[in-house]
């Protein structure tokens, strides 16, 4: 019996991930430009041309890679930010969340590895890069806003939003690669030790995981 139309669609998918989640390996341990694509089938256990297939370079895979990182990045502080929670309890939220994120996704580690690496190397388009960049600003746009608004509030320390929110996601970025580069037993820090950087009386603010 023929496969259904959603049937090759779970298949091109899986196939697709297998792809991406290979190529990450690759990008991660070995860097951008030292990473073949004939080195990313072989290790997919796929033929090249199959690789070809789904992606057309070794730039798209990367993109491919960043960009759903990017999203889901995005997605999360959109989410945030519309949460029915005080600002200091968004914050609270957020930093529980992304830590357990870095914590249990392989992926965003590695993904968070990869890219400070390759930002400066990889051999990407300006258009592409641009873009890229682009999408980046946004969850460091929500979060400058969630901090102005949490200093309306009274919960956020004092300081220029948007250098917050940097210290903010450069804290998430930097533990996640830390992580990356360590055996899979080192701990992380707990992230309440974190919240003091923006928030005040934290100790006071309602959190999930109290």
């Amino acid at each position: 019996m023929a496969r259904t139309a959603a049937q090759n669609k779970k298949i091109r998918d899986a196939k697709r991930e297998l792809i991406l989640v290979t190529a990450l390996d690759q990008f991660s341990l070995k860097g951008y430009y030292s990473t073949r694509i004939q080195d990313i089938a072989e290790a997919a256990d796929i033929s090249q041309g199959l690789l070809y297939y789904y992606y057309p370079s070794k730039e798209a895979i990367y993109i491919d890679l960043v960009d759903d990182s990017i999203e889901r990045i995005n997605e999360t502080s959109r989410y945030v930010r519309e949460m029915s929670k005080s600002y200091g309890e968004k914050i609270m939220y957020a930093l529980r969340v992304l830590f357990k994120t870095i914590e249990t996704s392989y992926r965003f580690r590695q993904t968070c590895r990869m890219i400070a690496q390759s930002t400066y190397q990889a051999d990407i388009s300006a258009e592409a890069q641009a873009q890229l960049d682009k999408k980046r600003d946004i969850a460091y746009r929500i979060m400058a806003e969630i901090f102005r608004k949490g200093q309306v509030e009274g919960s956020v320390v004092d300081g220029d939003p948007m250098e917050l929110s940097i210290l903010f996601w450069t804290s998430v970025n930097g533990l996640a690669i830390y992580y990356a580069t360590r055996d899979i037993a080192t701990s992380l820090p707990n992230y309440k030790l974190v919240a003091p950087m923006f928030l005040k009386n934290f100790i006071e603010i309602a959190d999930e995981d109290t």
